[in-house]
């Protein structure tokens, strides 16, 4: 993505985190536009995705960030970071390294109703 190191200091647009402090970001794959999953946000964490060029996420059940990948190798290039109309949803355009879902499946959303 080209972001200089020490990207702390990029001063991030007018988002809207909820009461929580958290945004919710689609994850899309760059070349086929499928989407891949969803996962949520907080202000740390979209300074550690900008900063390293891989998605960073918060889980909400761990209460910590997540790399995505780091320990599966399954990381995810961002090729572009978006936002919505309303600055309150992202758009995170990748190049996954493998599945995104932890079940092993490409996408999280495999199922249908």
């Amino acid at each position: 993505m080209g972001y200089p190191s020490g990207c702390d200091q990029v001063a991030l647009p007018e988002l809207s985190f909820d009461e929580r402090g958290l945004i919710p970001c689609i994850v899309q794959d760059a070349d086929t536009l499928e989407v891949l999953m969803m996962a949520w946000m907080d202000e740390e964490s979209l300074r550690r995705t900008l900063q390293l060029g891989e998605t960073v996420f918060w889980s909400r059940s761990r209460r910590e960030l997540w790399h995505k990948g780091a320990t599966s190798g399954n990381v995810q290039k961002v090729v572009s970071l978006r936002y919505d109309c309303d600055a309150d949803t992202l758009l995170a355009l990748v190049r996954p390294a493998g599945p995104a879902c932890h079940t092993g499946e490409r996408t999280c959303f495999f199922r249908t109703l």
